[in-house]
């Protein structure tokens, strides 16, 4: 059995993710997912466990916090932040969570703990994960995947001059505009438009250079 282990996408499925899932039995989302869109995608390669990330609106509200279930005979606890795991997972073959965008895999007590880190928008430098687990005759191997960031130079990526889009967009927040104007007066991408407005509404006082560094720009 294959089962693709994610998080944090955050909004973005990319198409290595994809790729890497194709064949899978099983898809294991550990949160921040961003939106529906982004498990409907998943659905159509194979069923989808996911729980409900700190950056889950309320869209998300069908969508457990801890989730505990068997899958192909394993035990298997999930939650987005590993504290909302429960304190006795003796019980459980498999953890997995997510939250800090940094790849894990440790086991403790017969239990193995995943996160995949994230795959979504790179943040901070870090680099883009996810896992891969098979299960074969009752034993456990996961495999961890690292998809390569396309390093832009500085001139290609201001062939459209981000930085000063996102300027131009966070104007447009102030005057009141939402997202499907500020992408057409602007004639920017509608998702790129969307991941702007999410970040500069969601932390106050953030500046143009600190959202270029969130997004991995």
């Amino acid at each position: 059995m294959k089962i693709g282990i994610i998080s944090d996408t955050h909004g973005l499925l990319r198409p290595e993710v994809i790729k890497a899932l194709e064949g899978a039995d099983a898809i294991l989302h550990g949160g921040d997912i961003d939106r529906r869109s982004v498990l409907e995608e998943l659905l159509k390669i194979a069923p989808v466990y996911a729980v409900r990330g700190n950056a889950d609106k309320d869209w998300a509200g069908d969508i457990p916090y801890v989730l505990d279930f068997e899958l192909f005979g394993m035990k298997v606890c999930m939650a987005h932040k590993k504290k909302d795991l429960p304190l006795d997972l003796s019980s459980f073959d498999l953890a997995v969570y997510g939250h800090s965008h940094k790849y894990e895999a440790a086991e403790k007590d017969g239990t193995l703990f995943i996160n995949p880190g994230s795959c979504g928008p790179r943040r901070f430098g870090q680099p883009i994960t996810m896992a891969v687990l098979t299960l074969e005759k009752g034993k456990m191997e996961v495999t961890r995947i690292d998809i390569p960031h396309a390093q832009k130079k500085e001139e290609d990526l201001s062939g459209r001059d981000l930085k000063r889009d996102i300027v131009r967009i966070m104007k447009e927040i102030e005057k009141g505009r939402n997202v499907e104007e500020t992408a057409e007066r602007l004639s920017l991408d509608r998702d790129f438009t969307d991941r702007i407005f999410r970040l500069y509404l969601t932390h106050p006082g953030v500046t143009s250079d600190q959202i270029m560094t969130k997004l991995g720009l």
